[in-house]
């Protein structure tokens, strides 16, 4: 298959996948070595193995860091720093995406950045929805008090229950008033931790209450 053709057929799509090629060529093998003679000349750019985008002036779709994150691992969904940035519950611009995940701690990087992916156990696996980005593309992302929980669960061993000033000196939490209680209680719940609770509970006093 020639480049002009493949590009005709994909352009559309936010992301090429290997599943896609039986369905563009009965010959598979040879349209991989042909992918792989793209990728070095750029014209399709790899996210991870088996995982590819158009370059910048032939795709007509731009897919953004949280929906490339949501489908570089799967199962995951973007939270902690990453979404509480979003939500502005911290001021500072995060270099990386940072997803949750239930499978093996990872990380990947390519041509669109850093992507960081921490796991927890599926039965914390929970507290996320889905938006709405430009192009119409779904991103999974953690409600702002789940990205609270995750972050310090996470950071458990920095946290300690005497010291309240951690959240807004070493962490400047911020615009945490509208935070529900009983949502940042019950998440913390679900990882059955006793130290994560009381520091969750620190948490409310001094970044809501």
């Amino acid at each position: 298959m020639k480049y002009n053709a493949f590009k005709e057929h994909v352009r559309h799509l936010p992301l090429i996948s290997s599943g896609m090629l039986a369905q563009l060529s009965p010959n598979t093998r040879t349209l991989k070595v042909q992918l792989s003679e793209w990728k070095k000349k750029g014209l399709i750019l790899s996210l991870r193995k088996g995982l590819y985008v158009l370059n910048k002036h032939d795709r007509s779709l731009e897919p953004s860091p949280f929906y490339l994150a949501n489908q570089i691992f799967i199962p995951s969904y973007v939270s902690m720093e990453s979404a509480l940035a979003y939500y502005g519950l911290i001021p500072e611009f995060v270099s990386s995406i940072i997803s949750i995940t239930t499978r093996k701690t990872c990380a990947f990087k390519n041509e669109f950045g850093a992507f960081n992916y921490r796991h927890i156990k599926p039965a914390a696996y929970t507290g996320f929805t889905s938006i709405r980005e430009s192009e119409n593309m779904s991103v999974l992302m953690a409600l702002p008090e789940k990205a609270v929980v995750d972050f310090i669960y996470l950071n458990l061993s920095e946290f300690d229950t005497r010291d309240e000033e951690i959240f807004e000196k070493s962490y400047r939490f911020q615009n945490c008033e509208n935070l529900d209680l009983k949502k940042l209680r019950a998440y913390a719940k679900y990882f059955n931790t006793h130290k994560l609770t009381d520091i969750v509970e620190a948490f409310i006093k001094k970044a809501i209450l």
